[in-house]
């Protein structure tokens, strides 16, 4: 049977440094030079992904953003999307406006991939965040409301105490149009509320991926929360010893940690059994 293995990133095939090691690496490399399908679903963008995963040498389509792109790594092209409509767009900016929350908006403006910020209204997390991506050609700072939410909107991110996330994610969770993700920010105290479009899960791009390469089974690894529709579809799951228990929960199987290589190390035992 024609098996993909796919892994989430950040928590679960990257160390605590948020690096792909020298033995992951050069193990995964060795296994994919065998015939091993491997690829990654994250919450990052291929421009944020491409940075930790450059030596990774997977020809198979990967997928960012949580699911809402399925993207050759190699050239960029988006084989697979879902999208808001201009409404939910429309929906959510004002929400957040109306509360005086001001986003990260992931978009299209004039075909290039931004991502956008009021100036003036970021807090300690989204600082952190734009500090730790500088250069990154996505980023775009804008003066205005109506700038925030130009362009195609794909994805929002807000940033910040617990209590005004949590209450995020109860209104947008409720709403069939739109897939919340609410959790802590990995390594750091602040906690991340994600808004995307409904189709947009690792589990749904999954299922695209595996229907788009004729794959028959699914073999997945992962950390938080938004593995669980990854791991809900999976023949095999795994969680690294470090994931939140409510993942370790729903897993085949706990595995060694992140800064252990884990998914490496699990891979390289089991492949060749596997085929």
């Amino acid at each position: 049977m024609k098996t993909l293995y796919v892994s989430d990133l950040d928590g679960t095939l990257l160390n605590s440094q948020s690096k792909l090691s020298e033995y992951s690496m050069s193990t995964i490399n060795q296994l994919i030079e065998s015939g091993m399908s491997f690829s990654y679903a994250t919450a990052r963008s291929l421009v944020s992904a491409s940075v930790v995963t450059k030596r990774l040498r997977t020809p198979i389509p990967v997928i960012i953003y949580n699911g809402a792109f399925i993207v050759d790594a190699q050239t960029g092209e988006r084989l697979d999307s879902a999208s808001f409509n201009e409404r939910d767009i429309r929906n959510v900016a004002e929400w957040l406006t109306e509360r005086s929350l001001y986003p990260l908006v992931y978009s299209f403006v004039n075909e290039v991939e931004r991502v956008s910020w009021l100036k003036g209204y970021e807090n300690d997390g989204m600082l952190h965040y734009l500090h730790s991506r500088r250069g990154d050609p996505r980023l775009r700072s804008v003066d205005t409301i109506s700038d925030l939410y130009a362009g195609d909107v794909f994805y929002f991110t807000c940033i910040g105490e617990q209590k005004p996330m949590s209450k995020i994610h109860q209104w947008f969770d409720q709403d069939s149009r739109y897939q919340c993700i609410f959790q802590q920010e990995l390594y750091r105290e602040e906690y991340w509320c994600e808004v995307m479009p409904s189709q947009a899960t690792k589990a749904n791009a999954i299922v695209r991926l595996r229907e788009l390469m004729g794959f028959d089974r699914i073999v997945s690894f992962g950390d938080r929360v938004n593995d669980l529709s990854m791991f809900s579809i999976s023949n095999e799951s795994y969680a690294v010893e470090n994931a939140v228990d409510e993942l370790k929960e729903q897993a085949t199987g706990i595995i060694e940690s992140n800064d252990e290589d884990g998914v490496a190390r699990w891979l390289e035992l089991h492949f060749h059994s596997d085929e």
